[in-house]
């Protein structure tokens, strides 16, 4: 029966858009200034759309932040990033206007093929629409869409999308109700 050999593990396939050099110095600069504690959102913003983040206005990244590729993400207006988020972006993350990451929230897009001995990357997209809420300590899996105003309660994990003006909670999450805004 086959098993599992990490020693043929390859990745060569998957570019991530930035060289060696670019990737070096985002890790630098990011683990200086957005994974850290430093508090001043206005240059952690322009460090990120240095780095070919597409930002809207009134966006807010909290201390301690981990975004693994900027070149990969696009955030609409009024976004708000909590603590110790990371978005861990092998792919595209599109996060529309006025959503909300929760504290330690983890949006991520790649994962292994635990099918195949080498166990080899899989990457996919995440999107998360107009007004989405990702709860605190909640998950966002590779491939999933959040429609607009989704929400995914806090410690939930999404690994297939969710509807819209819709509340999930669980591990896989499960729709528990409508979500009705006042």
């Amino acid at each position: 029966m086959p098993q599992t050999d990490l020693s043929k593990y390859s990745n060569d396939w998957y570019q991530t858009g930035g060289s060696l050099l670019k990737r070096t110095v985002w890790y630098c600069l990011s683990a200086c200034f957005l994974s850290s504690f430093f508090p001043f959102n206005g240059f952690k913003i322009g460090l990120l759309r240095l780095f070919g983040a597409r930002i809207g206005k009134g966006v807010v990244v909290k201390p301690r932040v981990s975004i693994k590729y900027p070149w990969n993400l696009s955030l609409g207006d009024h976004v708000w990033i909590g603590e110790r988020v990371w978005i861990d972006n092998l792919a595209l993350v599109t996060i529309g206007s006025n959503s909300c990451l929760s504290q330690d929230a983890f949006v991520f897009c790649g994962n292994h093929n635990y099918k195949k001995t080498a166990f080899d990357l899989m990457t996919q997209a995440v999107t998360l629409e107009e007004g989405v809420w990702i709860g605190a300590r909640a998950v966002v899996c590779p491939g999933v869409t959040c429609y607009s105003h989704a929400v995914l309660a806090a410690g939930s994990v999404a690994t297939r999308d969710l509807e819209a003006f819709s509340v999930y909670q669980g591990n896989p999450a499960v729709k528990m109700k409508e979500r009705k805004l006042e």
